[in-house]
């Protein structure tokens, strides 16, 4: 098969799926309920009567200070993926698609995830489908590249630092060191399809889904490869700076979500701040296996796990901690997110009705002196 064909194929099988297929109410309680439940079993379990006696009202304002990194979190991601669109978006749809993505990624099973919804906003804003893909490919390579030193970075700290705590037991902590092996070879393998051989990647792609089960999936697998293929080539194109500049971008959004438990933890009460960031880069890792959606339920109980030893203390801190770091990470992205994933869905109600408008036929309209115009309605 020729490029040209190819190309068209593509195009054909991969355009942007409707936004009530991830956008669903039945998603969204099911995943407010579970990170509902999880705050009410670490409050069960820590609460003590008198809890806001002992709040000290000096600490309180770093409260103020995880609200502004959270919205740096959102302004860094923004600001990556405008730049990857080399600025052929301004800046109030950079903010839409990332929030309608981490909306998504929010409410929907891990399987799932939030890139497909934001394929769908970024073909919204004027953004080509193959353009689109390639974005999220970028975005998905650079999360890696940072994963690949993280990791490398929490094993040697773990010499020095006790990052996995011992309450999360011999079994936990296998659990962590199969996380860690599982990021940095997805990492490489990653790196090297995209910098590398691209060719072996789609070769192994075909090979896999030649499994009869598999077959099905197999069209939009070799579509998902090329693709893959087709951004290596232009990402190998592109100057060393760009790679540079974008993974600068991408990794100071991850370094505020993972600032902000330990600025919610000392927003109660000293803490060993290294030693409570090192827990958040872990914490953050092992929540992109929660099997639920935005892991609620699960990211509460590793809050919990990592953080809670370091506020033993006053373990009474724990459960309103999990609360405020959900807010102010979670539930206030669940409702920007809503807003702009319902001004797409709004914009493709409008789209649909003026299509189906543009399509009823020619009205006549009279002019002043007898003639006739054709008037498109």
């Amino acid at each position: 098969m020729e490029q040209e064909e190819l190309d068209i194929q593509i195009n054909k099988d991969s355009e942007p799926d409707d936004p009530k297929k991830y956008v669903s109410l039945k998603y969204l309680l099911i995943s407010i309920s579970l990170s509902v439940l999880g705050m009410a079993i670490v409050f069960y379990y820590t609460y003590t009567p008198g809890l806001f006696d002992n709040v000290s009202m000096k600490r309180l304002p770093g409260l103020g200070i995880a609200i502004v990194v959270s919205f740096l979190r959102v302004w860094f991601s923004a600001t990556k993926i405008r730049f990857l669109a080399d600025k052929e978006i301004d800046w109030l749809a950079a903010f839409r698609i990332i929030l309608v993505w981490d909306f998504t990624s929010a409410i929907t099973p891990s399987s799932i995830g939030g890139a497909p919804m934001a394929t769908y906003a970024m073909s919204k804003e004027n953004i080509k489908l193959g353009k689109s893909t390639a974005i999220i490919l970028y975005a998905l390579l650079l999360d890696m590249i940072l994963f690949a030193i993280l990791v490398p970075l929490l094993v040697v700290a773990g010499f020095y630092y006790k990052v996995i705590p011992n309450n999360i037991g011999w079994v936990g902590q296998g659990v962590m060191f199969i996380i860690y092996g599982a990021l940095l070879l997805y990492a490489l393998l990653t790196s090297y399809a995209i910098f590398v051989n691209p060719r072996i990647m789609r070769r192994l792609i075909t090979w896999i889904f030649k499994i009869k089960f598999l077959r099905k999936y197999r069209a939009k697998a070799e579509n998902e490869a090329h693709l893959l293929e087709k951004t290596s080539r232009e990402l190998k194109r592109r100057p060393f700076s760009f790679l540079l500049k974008a993974f600068s971008i991408s990794s100071l959004s991850w370094l505020a979500r993972i600032w902000l438990p330990t600025i919610i933890v000392l927003s109660f009460m000293p803490a060993d701040v290294m030693l409570s960031f090192l827990r958040s880069v872990a914490m953050n890792l092992a929540g992109l296996f929660m099997p639920t959606p935005g892991g609620s339920g699960g990211m509460e109980g590793l809050f919990a796990l990592f953080q809670g030893p370091l506020m033993a203390s006053r373990a009474y801190f724990i459960g309103i901690s999990v609360f405020l770091w959900r807010l102010i990470s979670y539930y206030i992205t669940i409702g920007l997110g809503m807003m702009a994933t319902t001004w797409y869905v709004k914009r493709t109600v409008d789209d649909t009705f003026l299509d189906k408008n543009n399509g009823d036929g020619e009205a006549e309209v009279g002019s002043d002196t007898g003639e006739k115009a054709r008037l498109s309605v």
